[in-house]
């Protein structure tokens, strides 16, 4: 008989032997540091851009004061009380999309809510109310803020496009090139679309809803599944390439890192 007396007795009790604690630490480190770094850099409203390079935070720009604005400079309609950002009116997309994610819900809520702490480990609460109330019913927003980031993917990718143009001081006309700050915006939209296209979301919409499947939606499928099953290391990968894309423009833009040219 398997003894369950500690799914009711004080919150960290458990019959484990291992470091079950181990990972939720780290996630809690790691993701409580990206939280930080991303609503700091968000603040900031500069050093955001560099030459031919728009930090992954800040784009698609909106509103702002730099040549890589869609509309002009701070609209008149924002609140006078808010701080002016050009990430803010755009960068709860993206948040809200990895703050649903299936992967990091697991995650977080263990590491932050300790909802359980780990598998067979007693947690700090009696009942389970799971995502069928307020406010984690929210979580089904996942798969409408999957469309909105697919778009900002799309954006992103233009981006690199972009990145690819550098003003030349001679003819005062641009020219094809390339640095070190475009790999690293190419890499962020490879690890963003792994993320993206791996979510659980995507690969409901292209089979999983389907009884039989074409040839072609077969293909997809399994390509789709592949992404997903390493779902978790797109997660991280992503978390950490955006994340830099973002300090290596700040640090160009601040005079700290120099941008090498390859080309």
């Amino acid at each position: 008989m398997v003894d369950v007396s500690w799914e009711r007795g004080r919150f960290g009790q458990t019959a484990r032997r291992d470091g079950w604690w181990v990972e939720p630490l780290v996630v809690f480190l790691v993701l409580g540091t990206f939280v930080v770094y991303t609503t700091w850099a968000a603040l900031q409203g500069n050093h955001y851009y560099w030459g031919p390079y728009l930090s992954p935070f800040y784009s698609p720009e909106l509103f702002g004061d730099s040549p890589h604005r869609w509309f002009g400079p701070q609209p008149s309609w924002w609140a006078s009380w808010l701080p002016w950002s050009p990430a803010l009116p755009i960068l709860w997309v993206p948040a809200l999309f990895r703050l649903s994610c299936y992967y990091y819900r697991g995650a977080y809520y263990k590491s932050f809510w300790a909802d359980p702490p780990a598998c067979a480990v007693s947690e700090p609460r009696a009942s389970y109310r799971g995502e069928h109330s307020f406010p984690l019913i929210l979580q089904n927003i996942h798969r409408y803020f999957l469309y909105l980031a697919i778009l900002f993917l799309g954006c992103l990718a233009y981006d690199v496009w972009k990145a690819m143009w550098f003003p030349d001081s001679a003819t005062g006309r641009v020219a094809f090139g390339l640095g070190v700050g475009t790999l690293v915006l190419a890499a962020n939209v490879v690890m963003l679309g792994g993320y993206t296209f791996g979510c659980h979301s995507v690969r409901h919409l292209v089979g999983g809803r389907f009884d039989l499947l074409s040839p072609f939606r077969l293909k997809t499928y399994a390509c789709v599944s592949c992404l997903n099953g390493r779902h978790k290391r797109w997660a991280w990968m992503s978390l950490f390439s955006v994340m830099f894309s973002d300090l290596y423009i700040r640090l160009c833009s601040m005079g700290v890192w120099t941008d090498w040219r390859i080309l």
